[in-house]
């Protein structure tokens, strides 16, 4: 009898699906997803940049020209008025009161607040020496903060203050922001800060940066 060999069939089975290419897509998901967070986060921070330079900017050149703003016609730094004066003669609380009254239209106070806005403003719209600025502005915010004084709740008068908080007003977020803005690098996107970071002589003096 002969006996016939029957083909052997190779069995498909069932073979589990493959994760290989899900695992990589799913990576390349996840890399994309960080780069877009990583841009609109630097977009976001340079933003802010642009638009806080504007303010001290634009303060600057108010205080320097009398747009008709909070400064009059007329009346601008340029015009032989002060761009201090009348701020620091309205101080009316706070323990540094009678210092800020004797402050008030010096030149050389003067000066320095309008170098300092200037300095700061162009700092941040360039994009360079932005931990400079945020050194500066912080200081000009805290002594700002210190001849409104909020703790107070009456000024040397007896009038009301009408402080809407004791302790966090504008100020104090102008002087955060900066610090922000300085430790995030936000020069480096729509500025100049990655050139300046390069350059010798900041790449040897860190905090020029």
């Amino acid at each position: 009898m002969a006996v016939h060999a029957h083909p052997r069939h190779r069995s498909r089975g069932i073979h589990p699906p493959s994760f290989r290419r899900a695992r990589r897509d799913s990576s390349e998901t996840a890399v994309a997803d960080h780069a877009d967070t990583h841009t609109a986060r630097a977009y976001a921070f340079a933003s802010l940049r642009l638009l806080t330079g504007f303010v001290f900017l634009w303060a600057f050149l108010d205080k320097a020209f009398g747009f008709g703003y909070a400064t009059p016609s007329g009346t601008g730094w340029i015009d032989g008025g002060s761009p201090t004066k009348g701020f620091l003669s309205d101080v009316a609380a706070g323990p540094m009161e009678s210092t800020f009254h004797s402050w008030a239209g010096d030149a050389w106070v003067d000066w320095l607040f309008m170098l300092g806005l200037l300095g700061i403003g162009v700092a941040l719209v360039s994009g360079i020496a932005l931990r400079l600025a945020a050194l500066a502005g912080t200081a000009m915010m805290v002594l700002m903060w210190m001849a409104e004084w909020p703790p107070a709740k009456h000024l040397s008068d007896g009038g009301a203050s009408m402080s809407t908080n004791p302790l966090v007003e504008y100020h104090v977020i102008y002087a955060v922001a900066l610090i922000v803005l300085a430790a995030s690098s936000a020069g480096d996107t729509l500025g100049a800060g990655r050139l300046w970071a390069g350059l010798p002589f900041v790449r040897k003096n860190g905090w020029l940066r």
